[in-house]
């Protein structure tokens, strides 16, 4: 069976960024992804700009999923995005919660979880999209329990959610408990890992402590012995998330997911090294 890939990108704020992205995808484009992703700003302009990109990335690539995230946006709001995405022949959504826009409170989103999310999209549109949601091996940070996180995980899929796409990790045995506990619960949904490379020690220290990811500590440790190396870090970042893509594809992953960071080289390196 082959295995799915996937590339995530976040919508540039300038005109030479977004060049640059297209420019990205092209290359990326040589290794036959499923479909790219598109994150996603609440409000209006960051809004307005994942639509926009959205749209550029599909006139070269056939299947761009935008994300979509319910918090901060109203019940009507949300329907004018999935209406006007299926109108312009988007196929796939990426159903998030979101973040809560700073100051404001749950109260005031309509629809709260990704769940409900799913759910509503389901009611307007059918089978139209393919509907991907998030997944958390090491457990979503705001989680009351880990056995909370896994219900969670089956209520999107139950309502309606095709697949999931992990939160990076780079512990291997998360990934395999995350599908045993699914497992025993009657969830078989594919779960496709989220890859990152590691191009920045600070910047990933900074990500994974916002995110809830965990770096363990031997790695922690090797990248602070080499963080001001660039050209160590990258060499050694890559051979770390090699052998870990090896081990999650022997492990029966479906696939993988990468965070791009709206690079290619990183991406391309390690699925040349995978023979993929």
């Amino acid at each position: 069976m082959s295995k799915r890939i996937s590339f995530e990108f976040f919508p540039p704020k300038t005109d030479a960024g977004k060049e640059k992205l297209l420019a990205t995808q092209q290359k990326l484009l040589a290794k036959k992804p499923a479909f790219f992703s598109c994150t996603f700003g609440a409000g209006g302009s960051t809004r307005d700009n994942t639509r926009d990109m959205v749209n550029q990335l599909r006139n070269q690539h056939g299947d761009t999923a935008p994300h979509l995230s319910c918090i901060g946006q109203s019940r009507d709001e949300i329907l004018e995005l999935v209406n006007g995405y299926k109108d312009a022949g988007v196929t796939r959504i990426v159903a998030l919660r979101g973040d809560l826009p700073s100051g404001m409170g749950y109260a005031q989103s309509e629809i709260k979880y990704a769940d409900e999310l799913v759910q509503l999209i389901r009611e307007e549109t059918g089978d139209h999209f393919a509907l991907e949601v998030a997944a958390y091996p090491e457990m979503h940070p705001q989680a009351r329990s880990f056995e909370d996180d896994i219900a969670h995980f089956k209520r999107k899929i139950d309502a309606g959610a095709n697949s999931g796409l992990t939160q990076y990790f780079y512990n291997a045995d998360a990934y395999g408990y995350y599908l045993d506990a699914l497992q025993k619960i009657g969830c078989d949904a594919p779960v496709y890992p989220g890859i990152m490379p590691i191009l920045n020690v600070a910047n990933l220290v900074r990500f994974s402590s916002t995110c809830g990811a965990d770096i363990p500590r031997w790695l922690h440790s090797k990248l602070n012995d080499i963080k001001d190396d660039d050209a160590a870090v990258k060499a050694f970042g890559e051979e770390v998330v090699t052998r870990l893509c090896e081990r999650l594809l022997a492990m029966g992953a479906p696939g993988l997911h990468f965070y791009t960071m709206n690079q290619a080289g990183p991406n391309l390196r390690i699925l040349d090294n995978l023979g993929m």
